[in-house]
């Protein structure tokens, strides 16, 4: 079976850190680009960043460049996201990805920056 979980998610103030995990399983995790997407209320999901097959190159949206990275550790099936400086336009919840015909996503992880 096919899927994505996250974790890592939770309630911190402006300007704190978060890691964001998503953990593959049922499929050859190594040989797929992943990306996170986030996606806050009554808003579109929209990509935050992605890598591809053994983390050659990434992506960022400009909001997140110098604060966000995307890594993996294909030896865990495991994809990550470090959020650093996050502020509160960065509460949303975080889903990761897996592309192809039938896309694959995780259930989600809340990411609230409150104080």
């Amino acid at each position: 079976q096919v899927q994505l979980v996250e974790s890592g998610g939770g309630l911190v103030q402006p300007g704190e850190s978060l890691r964001l995990s998503c953990a593959a399983s049922g499929f050859t995790f190594s040989t797929y680009a992943m990306s996170w997407w986030r996606q806050a209320p009554g808003m579109e999901r929209e990509l935050v960043a992605s890598i591809s097959p053994a983390g050659r190159s990434t992506n960022y949206a400009d909001s997140v460049k110098g604060r966000f990275t995307i890594s993996r550790v294909d030896a865990k099936n495991t994809l990550y996201l470090q959020m650093n400086s996050l502020q509160p336009e960065d509460t949303a919840v975080y889903y990761c990805k897996r592309p192809g015909l039938t896309p694959i996503w995780g259930q989600g992880t809340q990411v609230t920056v409150s104080s």
